[in-house]
């Protein structure tokens, strides 16, 4: 326990060289929160190429800031006292300016002024410079991928450390961190198709999808999450789809010689046997895991998470509308309607574990990381993609309720006094504190709040989990803000700091986020690269490695990256509009997506057809299975009633809170 020894001696040491602080400014137990030394991390402007950026309008209605807090306004609750309709605008601040609080203030300073960092972050950022920082990208994914290509395919991942392949743990079925996960289906293959188009590899690509087709089937006796089977193989499978048969070819020439919609059929086919999961649920809410032959293991609960069973409309609705069957779009719908029907009647906010069968909340903790993350980022997503308002009008709703009990801290982002915002994990009932950690899942959140248009919110909330990064080169998976030190301290490659990072580059063109970029690139590259690829930081401290390189690393992680870098890619040149999924794969939005040719059998739950009679929701078992790897079509299998274990959906396996 080196890490607590050390974390405990730091902490002392602070309490000795601040104590007379804190007496003098009445912190107390506070931990210093308020207390205001003149380091900062350079985070207070934040210029573009010609002047202050200028972030895009937020939302009209803000919730306020309970006036008098006696401590750190993170450990006040508003509780139900604020109501939306009670909320009021903040004073607007000047573009890209914090205010005198700064998260290098909070998380400590180390020796920098900021004049150090005027001078480090807020300059140009020349074009050599960014073509080197493009080709570093680029040569990161290429070693990961041909590594895995060489020693691991065609099993799942790669251990970069052994230079050898993983798969289905099938010695130990109850080791759901891999099991969820690995399903004996090439998986980083497939979750790496749309990367190869991106970076314009199209004989790569060509190759890759040709070794799909001919290798991967999913008639495979593994047990997998629904949730982790659906954002990285049938997301990926569509995306890479839709890339081959788009008539204008934007990335280069990414068809496939006779090429016969093979992928679609996969994903079909996928998705088919992920289908029982929705059956014999009273609530229409999903079981978490299936077996892809013979469905719902025997041997499960009633408990899901309510990312696991609430994020998976964006790719069975593609799907769905690509085919021209609701089967899909419909089933994973209902379980979003389920869910959303339970939340809160005095916060309108959700938990993050919950029974199927009975609808009751098993996990009460309402937040922004692990369990819930990709549920609000899929309401927002589904109505860019799909149009359906209802979408949008949820979306809205629990934003406004994140913001009336999760956001602690002043009340404009980046003026007035207080501390800096932090979206804190809460009770779903009372808006009462839980605990006083974030997981690094929520580092996700700034670059939903860009699309949303909240970019001023983005900016400071992304400072924060930048300011972590700065401090360990990495992001543990949870972060104590109170004790200012990490709680679980291992970090699997993941890609939500770098996704939230050129979400607001692309809103700012702040050249700010590019020295970001570069700086998470060097420091991937000097503490987690490895003989055969890169490998999970099992300390985020130490820097000890773990021998696991998990799929998101090349098909989020190393994608966003290049794309921060690489401006004239086609995905921001083309004037096509590009939507990415949870699981970092490139979607085109166009008007295809936007028809539902079922909505005239179907024009609502329970309603009637043309002809006035009643209309009926086709079942799963109805639905033709083709597998698509034998070219051939088998019936429906018999699929014996089960339930299921819980595991959030973290894309690491890591078990609900």
């Amino acid at each position: 326990m080196q890490w607590r020894a050390l974390v405990l001696g730091l902490l002392l040491l602070r309490l000795g060289l601040h104590g007379a602080l804190w007496l003098i400014f009445g912190l107390g137990p506070s931990m210093g929160f308020l207390q205001r030394f003149p380091l900062s991390f350079g985070f207070q402007r934040l210029m573009g190429p010609d002047g202050p950026a200028s972030p895009a309008p937020g939302p009209a209605d803000r919730p306020g800031t309970p006036g008098g807090p006696t401590g750190p306004s993170w450990l006040q609750s508003p509780g139900p006292g604020a109501p939306a309709g009670r909320q009021r605008a903040p004073r607007r601040p000047r573009p890209g300016v914090c205010g005198p609080a700064h998260w290098g203030d909070v998380l400590g300073g180390r020796g920098r002024g900021p004049d150090e960092y005027e001078r480090r972050y807020s300059g140009a950022f020349p074009p050599q410079l960014r073509a080197q920082m493009r080709d570093l990208a680029r040569g990161m994914f290429v070693f990961g991928y041909d590594n895995y290509m060489a020693h691991a395919f065609p099993q799942d991942e790669l251990n970069p450390i052994d230079c050898r392949g993983r798969g289905p743990d099938r010695g130990d079925p109850s080791n759901l961190n891999i099991n969820d996960v690995l399903g004996n289906y090439s998986l980083t293959l497939v979750d790496a198709l749309d990367t190869l188009a991106i970076m314009g590899n199209s004989s790569e690509f060509q190759k890759a999808v040709k070794l799909v087709i001919n290798t991967v089937s999913f008639d495979k006796d593994s047990t997998v999450q629904v949730f982790e089977a659906t954002i990285r193989v049938l997301g990926s499978l569509l995306s890479a789809h839709r890339i081959i048969t788009d008539s204008k070819q934007p990335f280069g020439d990414m068809t496939v010689e006779d090429y016969d919609d093979e992928l679609l059929h996969m994903a079909r086919d996928l998705a088919v046997r992920l289908l029982p999961a929705f059956e014999n649920t009273r609530t229409g809410i999903p079981y978490p895991r299936v077996n892809l032959q013979t469905g719902v293991p025997p041997d499960s609960n009633n408990e899901t998470c309510t990312a696991g069973a609430g994020s998976l409309l964006v790719e069975f609705g593609i799907l769905s509308r690509l085919l021209g069957d609701s089967t899909f779009e419909w089933v994973a719908r209902r379980a979003v309607k389920a869910l959303w029907s339970l939340r809160s009647n005095d916060t309108g906010l959700l938990g993050n574990v919950v029974n199927i069968q009975t609808g009751r909340w098993v996990g009460k903790q309402s937040g922004l990381g692990a369990g819930l993350d990709s549920f609000y980022e899929y309401l927002l997503k589904s109505y860019i993609l799909f149009g359906e308002k209802e979408d949008l009008d949820m979306f809205d709703a629990a934003y406004r309720s994140i913001r009336s009990y999760l956001r602690r801290g002043r009340e404009a982002c980046n003026e007035g006094e207080g501390d800096p915002p932090l979206y804190v994990n809460v009770n779903m009932f009372s808006g009462q504190l839980m605990n006083t950690w974030i997981d690094s899942l929520q580092a996700f959140f700034p670059g939903l709040q860009v699309l949303m248009g909240d970019v001023e919110d983005a900016i400071c909330l992304h400072a924060f989990y930048y300011a972590i990064w700065r401090r360990y080169g990495a992001l543990p998976e949870r972060y104590n803000w109170q004790l200012q030190a990490p709680e679980v301290l291992f970090y699997p490659l993941r890609p939500e700091l770098v996704e939230s990072t050129y979400l607001l580059y692309q809103a700012t063109k702040n050249p700010f986020y590019l020295h970001v970029g570069m700086d998470i690139l060097q420091s991937l590259e000097k503490h987690t690269k490895v003989k055969c690829g890169y490998a999970t930081l099992h300390h985020v401290i130490d820097k000890s490695k773990e021998d696991r390189m998990e799929s998101f690393f090349l098909s989020e992680t190393c994608k966003y990256l290049y794309l921060l870098f690489d401006e004239e890619n086609p995905v921001h040149k083309s004037g096509t509009r590009y939507m990415f999924t949870t699981e970092g794969h490139v979607i085109a939005v166009d008007r295809h997506l936007r028809e539902a040719p079922w909505k005239e059998l179907f024009p609502e739950e329970g309603g009637r057809g043309p002809a006035g009679k009643p209309t009926h929701r086709p079942k799963a078992h109805d639905v033709k299975v083709i597998n698509s790897s034998s070219n051939t079509g088998r019936g429906p299998v018999e699929r014996p009633p089960a339930l299921s274990a819980t595991v959030c959906p973290t894309r690491g396996g890591t078990p609900c809170p």
